[in-house]
């Protein structure tokens, strides 16, 4: 872990659809709570890629980042991530050159192997493309090359893109990335916020490999944190009802838009499901803010991670500001 600086706070936002609301809606409410976490002294804001999913509205990725960015001042905004086998790196370093152009500073690029959809969908995205597990290292080793300043022959230079240096980060659920992103000195931040089965594994290969770089002299370690804070443990778990709802839905593969929290939702459930529930949600922090000081605490001691992204699904969008002022409060305990 990094002792130069306090942990990090930042956030990954899905941007969710609610039931009753637009995707207009989802939109620019993305771009308010961005600018709340701004204000709460949050250090990045990243979007994620989904295609093809009902309740997810961030599928044009490069794009939101710039609607994003637009509407704040200091934060840094980014990908988490650009699933890179759904583009071609030139035109990935092509769009987040120009954001950066626009942003200076401000820019981050986070890159996934999955494709963050189906089959189907995979299918119109990528038309007749095969991939292979040698496709994603160099691809990312591709996009590095495209976003460093020119050399003496290169023939193929992205414009805007070329001098950027666009920070590259390896996101990942497994322990390939974080090999990947040990070997080329990057930073690496693990999805434990729907997937922490590998979490510890992950990030202690990442540091015992990890090669100093230009970029990055010393392992860096961000980690996905789920978060629901209330006033009460009880009305928290009200409220992350919304939450159980939609990874119901994911493991059912009957997504719907966010939905309102209902009472007694988890208990309603068969053992199976909770169990599926419970274990997408390992790394969770629900609760009261004594919870959630504790719960961060924990993880941050367990992990050392250098940043927590949390992401933070409540039905209603001033319920979720609330519960990222608790968070923020609460982190502030904890560095001190």
């Amino acid at each position: 872990m990094n002792t130069d600086h306090p942990i990090k706070l930042s956030m990954l936002d899905l941007v969710p659809v609610r039931e009753g609301a637009s995707i207009s809606d989802a939109l620019w409410q993305a771009q308010r709570t961005a600018q709340h976490v701004e204000n709460l002294g949050f250090t990045r804001y990243w979007v994620a890629e989904h295609h093809n999913l009902q309740g997810v509205a961030s599928s044009a990725t490069a794009v939101l980042v710039g609607h994003i960015a637009s509407g704040t001042k200091r934060i840094r905004v980014g990908s988490g991530g650009i699933m890179l086998p759904n583009h071609a790196p030139l035109t990935v370093a092509e769009a987040f050159g120009t954001l950066a152009e626009l942003y200076p500073g401000r820019i981050d690029l986070g890159l996934g192997r999955a494709p963050g959809t189906d089959s189907i969908t995979m299918r119109a995205l990528r038309r007749d493309r095969v991939e292979t597990e040698d496709d994603f290292p160099r691809d990312v080793a591709e996009l590095q090359a495209l976003l460093a300043p020119t050399v003496r022959g290169q023939r193929v230079v992205a414009l805007p893109g070329a001098g950027t240096q666009v920070p590259i980060w390896l996101l990942g659920s497994s322990l390939f990335s974080a090999a990947l992103a040990a070997e080329r000195g990057l930073p690496f931040a693990f999805a434990s916020h729907f997937a922490p089965r590998f979490l510890m594994q992950a990030i202690s290969l990442y540091r015992s490999q990890f090669k100093p770089s230009e970029s990055l002299q010393s392992p860096y370690v961000m980690i996905g944190v789920p978060l629901v804070a209330a006033a009460t443990d009880e009305r928290a778990h009200y409220l992350a009802s919304s939450v159980f709802q939609r990874i119901l839905g994911i493991l059912t593969g009957h997504r719907r838009p966010l939905q309102p929290p209902q009472p007694g939702f988890m208990e309603s459930l068969s053992e199976d499901e909770q169990r599926g529930i419970a274990g997408f949600l390992g790394a969770a922090v629900i609760g009261s803010p004594d919870t959630v000081r504790e719960g961060l605490m924990q993880l941050q001691q367990a992990t050392q991670a250098d940043e927590i992204m949390l992401t933070c699904d409540i039905y209603e969008p001033e319920l979720r500001l609330q519960s990222l002022d608790i968070a923020a409060t609460c982190m502030e305990s904890v560095a001190a």
